[in-house]
């Protein structure tokens, strides 16, 4: 049974969250308060959190940042919070996704299971499938059913680290920075253009990509 810590101070949002997470077997913490958060966390380690970022005491990002200090628990966001740029600060502060309030119970528990059944992030698996193409890192190939594909050195390592986090959502500031380095985080440009040529090569309908997903404005993620 994995254990969840939910953290919000709407009482009723608390309660609603608590009876479904119950209702789907999961183990249930919940806290009103950042300084709450970070105790129970510390003294009852959860699977993962589920975190408001507008908490009376502590800003959500702090929050993030305290966990980020020593653990990797997966952390999903639910925020009221529309705007691109808190949706990217809290996902380089370390949030593993990021849910707008409102949202179905149905996304939510999508997400988790998203989450739970993940590996960390770390080195990719030597042979993972995007959709009918295998990837082969260790030895730089991919296969479709025509036959052998040929990726650029740019388009490898941004395939790569999608594939290192495989249902994860990583910001495009990431990949900029860890591809092109710091100086080029704002070049969003970089990615719709290197993505557009990943989906031409590996996703049956790149006008409707499937494996390789963007999240407007805040990043992408490889979708097994």
């Amino acid at each position: 049974m994995s254990h969840i810590l939910v953290v919000d101070d709407e009482p009723q949002l608390l309660r609603a969250l608590r009876i479904n997470l119950h209702a789907r077997h999961y183990s249930v913490l919940t806290a009103g308060t950042g300084a709450a958060a970070l105790e129970s966390a510390s003294r009852d380690t959860p699977d993962a959190v589920l975190l408001d970022l507008g908490l009376p005491d502590l800003d959500g990002i702090d929050i993030i940042l305290g966990l980020r200090a020593w653990s990797p628990v997966p952390i999903i966001v639910l925020s009221g919070r529309e705007s691109s740029a808190d949706k990217v600060r809290a996902l380089d502060a370390g949030a593993d996704d990021y849910l707008t309030k409102p949202f179905s119970m149905d996304e939510l528990f999508a997400r988790l299971r998203a989450v739970l059944r993940r590996p960390p992030v770390g080195q990719p698996e030597p042979r993972l499938m995007v959709g009918a193409y295998e990837v082969d890192v260790a030895a730089n190939t991919v296969t479709g059913p025509a036959g052998p594909v040929r990726l650029t050195p740019t388009e490898w390592r941004i395939l790569t680290l999608l594939l290192a986090a495989p249902g994860r959502l990583v910001p495009g500031r990431q990949i900029l920075r860890e591809v092109w380095g710091p100086e080029h985080e704002d070049h969003g440009n970089y990615l719709r253009v290197y993505f557009a040529g990943l989906r031409r090569k590996l996703e049956p309908d790149p006008a409707r990509p499937r494996h390789l997903v963007t999240e407007p404005g805040i990043g992408y993620r490889y979708q097994p």
